[in-house]
């Protein structure tokens, strides 16, 4: 037990650890700066390096390896150096960490210039891992529920709930979804405030050229408003001579009754916008209705000022109330901060979701409002009835309002319940625009201190997930031509994972979206709607829930990933199923593991061991039996009964070996003939190594990847013990293990790696050949394709697609081959004899 907790500290302290070092500048040999070292940063095995340089290559150099970048990360936050414009290009450099002299240089004018690295020594590592005791203790005191739950039940909730604890998910989890959402979906109506829609409002739109888009956004205001309402729109002496008389034009070919709530003020100088809008202020204080600050490349839907006022009525406190938008930072969808132009018709598609919420549904309390439509209450409006000018031409000046409201108590409240389309950055140029964001902003982080951190809190647990997301949806499903992938996936990373990322990737060169539906977490969904934008993300318990939010996708190709951790998986074919009875929807099952053949995935016994494809009837080992959520258990047959109707409603069922063909064709016979062999490709290029030997002669076998059980933990345990005793070789594990299983010094377990790091590993600790020791039938094996990939040879057991793989190699190479899977300490001498038959690998 003492192992185990020891083992668990050194992932945690793996994970969480760091060493920070101050930067540096960069001088040339004339003394002049072209760049600077920001940071330092030692974690999770690696050596980070992070700045910026006016130079056209720069790198990191130790005694195993090189790495070089070309700056290009666009650093906006520098100021100007030597007279170089902002947008400076910045770097981050990394590689594995190495005790040896690590320099950093750069190229500049035709000359490398070099600079050493401070170093990091064994004693900065190891107080660098004392250092986690304290937070790994109290970490541990939290996951201890969760440990005696795991121990008794060992359910994927338990283990879910100890990594959550620990701070060791490999899956970035996210905020719980509000599950009534929908005003349909039987939550009680909220009752509205007694006269609240006589209420009336006063639109307040400063103009300033824009001239295109001034006669949809008015006509929208006159159109789509469904409360008493009056316009003032202040006109800032545009450059465009055209926006004046057109505006005057207009308001005279209104209605009368109409044009007698315009007001159409023309400002003799140009006054920027905040004057302007100050002008605005105090020509609607006196109707005393609330404000509605709208610029003048918004474009609000139907029915839109109801809901944008209505939280101003029935709550207390509100200062301002803002809608989401394709333009709004926090209030953005599909992502937060994350800007995006609109097709013609989609933000009325959007909308007409957002119509749909309950009311109070989508609504969350904000750092500020946002002043491209933002509802303000005219009592605040008469206590503060002025916008800072010490903001100049704009940007920050409604933060500034809205945190001095904050200070008399004020609330600013985003609502999900309605979208406004905004085309914003059409007054003045993007780099005026940077300049006047960045001085402005730093007058609002000198006036209010703790502002930065409470936008960065408000990002970081976004409040506002569910309507965004539910918009997300609906914007990718108006977006997309096709139908929207939805892929079910697990969160344990691995190769399910990686193939998952590497189809993401290619969905969002294709300009397309798509949809992931995670099992495994704390809640049982987590929905993660990808795009070029980013990520938007929720939790729920909900299956109904999640089945509405995919109804708003109007096609779906459903894609099976993998299902490992669900809580009730039996009934998830059913569920997939269900996710894709229209005309245009498909299904797609894709075998990474053989969950549809049996609830233990990787068809190992309650021993842990591989004995061929369990049948129903003849194997009643417990391990291919599923207990319910509900306390009933599930046999293998009608575990096998479930899937079966998956299988026989998908469109496409791939597997990715011959191996795992012949496997699924035995337990379905009827989808044999429509089994598809698609073998994977490896995501990045696995460079070819020179194995390098030891000082001492010992030969070093390599094992790659992350050893669980199903990988081999066991079999490397028993082979270290061994080795131990009589040094015919050394083990170096390129990888973690479980916290439960430790190997007998000397071997070495390296920790996380990348593909781009082998050639420095192998030579840093000398491997010579590679073990792959899992223990199952791999339904593919990408750590054996990279190990076959760097040119040394590779041995596994004779089972499964890694063990065609490395025969098929050995028939070609000469060197390398497959071994009878060991089950007893003979079997491991036997191994290592084959393994070691010839110092050089053959």
């Amino acid at each position: 037990m003492i192992s185990r907790i020891l083992s668990l500290f050194q992932r945690y302290a793996s994970r969480h650890a760091q060493i920070r070092r101050p930067g540096f500048p960069l001088h040339d040999g004339q003394g002049r700066l072209f760049g600077q070292i920001d940071r330092i940063v030692v974690r999770e095995g690696r050596l980070w390096v992070e700045g910026w340089a006016l130079s056209g290559l720069v790198g990191l150099t130790n005694a195993d390896q090189t790495v070089e970048r070309v700056p290009s990360l666009v650093r906006d936050d520098l100021p100007f150096h030597d007279g170089e414009a902002n947008g400076t290009p910045g770097f981050v450099l990394d590689m594995p960490l190495s005790l040896e002299r690590t320099t950093f240089w750069a190229e500049r004018e035709g000359t490398r210039h070099i600079q050493v690295l401070p170093p990091i020594t064994r004693r900065d590592l190891a107080a660098m891992r004392w250092a986690q005791i304290a937070p790994f203790l109290r970490d541990v005191v939290r996951a201890f529920p969760a440990g005696v739950h795991w121990l008794r039940h060992r359910d994927p909730l338990s283990s879910a709930r100890i990594k959550t604890a620990l701070r060791l998910n490999t899956v970035i989890r996210s905020g719980q979804l509000d599950r009534l959402l929908f005003a349909e979906d039987g939550a009680a109506a909220e009752i509205p405030p007694a006269g609240w829609k006589q209420t009336g409002i006063t639109v307040v739109v400063p103009v300033y050229n824009a001239f295109d888009l001034l006669p949809e956004v008015l006509g929208r205001v006159l159109d789509h408003t469904d409360l008493p309402w009056r316009l003032i729109i202040v006109e800032d002496c545009s450059s465009d001579a055209q926006v004046r008389p057109w505006l005057r034009g207009w308001q005279a070919a209104l209605a009368p009754d109409i044009a007698a709530r315009v007001t159409v003020i023309e400002n003799e100088t140009n006054l920027g916008f905040i004057r302007s809008v100050n002008r605005a202020f105090a020509a609607a204080l006196p109707f005393g209705d609330h404000v509605v600050l709208l610029n003048s490349d918004a474009f609000v839907p139907a029915g839109w000022a109801s809901r944008l006022i209505r939280p101003l009525l029935d709550q207390e406190n509100v200062a301002t109330v803002t809608p989401m938008s394709n333009d709004a930072e926090i209030f953005n969808i599909p992502a937060i901060c994350q800007r995006e132009d609109l097709r013609p018709g989609e933000a009325d598609a959007i909308d007409r979701v957002a119509a749909r919420f309950r009311p109070g549904a989508g609504l969350a309390e904000a750092p500020t409002g946002v002043g491209f439509c933002m509802a303000m209450h005219v009592d605040y409006l008469r206590r503060l009835p002025d916008l800072d000018t010490v903001f100049g031409r704009g940007y920050g000046e409604e933060v500034d309002w809205c945190q001095r409201a904050r200070q008399m108590g004020g609330r600013h409240l985003g609502l999900g319940g309605l979208f406004v389309e905004h085309r914003g950055g059409t007054s003045f140029g993007s780099a005026e625009k940077r300049k006047l964001i960045r001085k402005n902003g730093e007058t609002i982080s000198r006036r209010y201190p703790r502002y930065d951190a409470e936008v960065q809190d408000f990002i970081g647990n976004d409040p506002l997930n569910t309507p965004r997301l539910a918009l997300g949806l609906a914007w990718a499903g108006s977006r997309q031509k096709g139908a929207v992938p939805v892929y079910l996936a697990h969160d344990m990373g691995g190769g399910a994972e990686h193939y998952l990322q590497d189809r993401l990737k290619s969905d969002l060169e294709a300009d397309a979206t798509a949809v992931v539906l995670r099992v495994g977490g704390l809640s049982r969904w987590q929905i993660e709607l990808h795009s070029t934008l980013g990520i938007t993300r929720g939790e729920t318990d909900s299956t109904d829930f999640v089945v509405r939010l995919l109804d708003l996708l109007p096609a779906r190709r459903v894609i099976y990933s993998c299902a490992v951790g669900d809580r009730d998986p039996i009934a998830l074919p059913e569920i997939l199923m269900s996710l894709a009875r229209g005309p245009g929807d498909r299904i797609e099952v894709l075998m990474h593991d053989f969950f549809p053949l049996s609830p233990s995935y990787m068809l190992l016994d309650s021993g842990g061991a591989y004995h061929g494809l369990p049948m129903p009837g003849a194997d009643t080992d417990p391990a291919h039996g599923v207990m319910r959520p509900d306390g009933t258990r599930a046999d293998l047959g009608q575990w096998r009964e479930a899937w079966e109707a998956l299988l026989d409603a998908a469109h496409a069922v791939t597997v990715f070996s011959e191996n795992s063909r012949a496997l699924v064709a035995q337990a379905y016979p009827q989808v044999a003939g429509s089994l598809v062999v698609t073998p994977h490709r490896l995501v990045t290029v696995v460079p070819v190594v020179q194995p390098k030997q030891p000082k001492d002669g010992v030969p070093v076998i390599g094992i790659l990847g992350n050893i669980g059980h199903q990988k081999g933990a066991g079999v490397l345990r028993a082979l270290s013990r061994l080795l131990a005793r009589n040094n015919r070789a050394r083990l170096v594990v390129i990888g973690n293990l479980p916290p439960d299983y430790s190997l007998a010094s000397p071997a070495r377990v390296h920790g996380d790696y990348r593909i781009e790091d082998i050639p420095g590993l192998v030579s840093r600790y000398g491997i010579g050949r590679w073990l792959i020791p899992s223990i199952w039938p791999e339904t593919f094996s990408y750590t054996t394709h990279e190990a076959l990939a760097t040119g040394l040879p590779v041995f596994s057991f004779d089972l499964g697609a890694q063990g065609d793989a490395v025969r098929a190699a050995a028939a070609i190479r000469g060197q390398g081959g497959t071994i009878p899977l060991v089950r007893t300490e003979a079997d491991l001498e036997a191994m290592l004899d084959v393994i070691l038959k010839d110092r050089e690998g053959r």
